[in-house]
């Protein structure tokens, strides 16, 4: 199994490749340069792997929420690359990618970053017997006073959201934090993580299909 994995949905700028059970990817905190980086990144993990673009098995992306310009230039890329060969694509949360980076450590995940005009992109995270990170309630953006909090549960917070307004969601939050990560960007690598139960269930789609989450009807660059 082969799968390429894209993520720019924020500052961070990424891409991995997992062949059967291993992964080798690229990662960088590069504002405003995703555009120049993300192919450079896929010529590098294929040359790296010695395969072909038209032998994946599928195109993993992050599909929001985020910036609008680093969501469509996953989307636009995803498609460039899936469309001439027919690759199947598989969208990936955002925030259950950020989420996923910590799945090893802990069983519950408050994921947030900033979605700017004071709101955040917030949702929260139960890891499944796969040890993927499932939403146990739908994502959202929001004031941080007005977040989704969950009934039960020891969390751990993650994402700038938490760095920007601990102080607001701690005082909404009903259930123990036991701490949180403020530094953290979603990673290509935990994509492959999320896609591969996706692809191996048969939830694919095709890339002319594929659509942006923004979790708001006005957006931000």
């Amino acid at each position: 199994m082969k799968i390429l994995a894209i993520e720019t949905s924020t500052e961070a700028c990424s891409a991995a490749l997992g062949i059967d059970n291993s992964c080798i990817y690229r990662h960088q905190i590069a504002p405003r340069k995703h555009t120049e980086l993300i192919l450079p990144m896929i010529d590098s993990l294929l040359n790296e792997a010695n395969i072909k673009l038209n032998s994946l098995d599928a195109i993993a992306f992050g599909r929001g929420p985020g910036a609008f310009t680093g969501v469509r230039i996953a989307i636009s890329v995803t498609q460039g690359l899936a469309y001439p060969y027919d690759i199947p694509v598989i969208p990936i949360s955002t925030l259950a990618t950020l989420a996923q980076q910590f799945s090893d450590k802990y069983d519950c995940i408050a994921a947030s970053f900033d979605a700017r005009m004071k709101e955040i992109y917030w949702g929260l995270y139960r890891k499944n017997k796969l040890n993927i990170m499932e939403a146990i309630k739908k994502e959202k953006v929001c004031l941080p006073n007005n977040i989704s909090t969950p009934s039960s549960g020891e969390w751990f917070g993650v994402g700038s959201g938490w760095k920007l307004y601990s102080d607001e969601i701690k005082s909404k939050f009903k259930c123990k934090i036991i701490d949180f990560d403020d530094n953290a960007y979603p990673h290509a690598k935990d994509i492959i993580k999320i896609a591969i139960p996706l692809y191996l269930d048969g939830k694919v789609m095709s890339a002319e299909l594929v659509s942006p989450v923004y979790l708001r009807d006005k957006v931000t660059s």
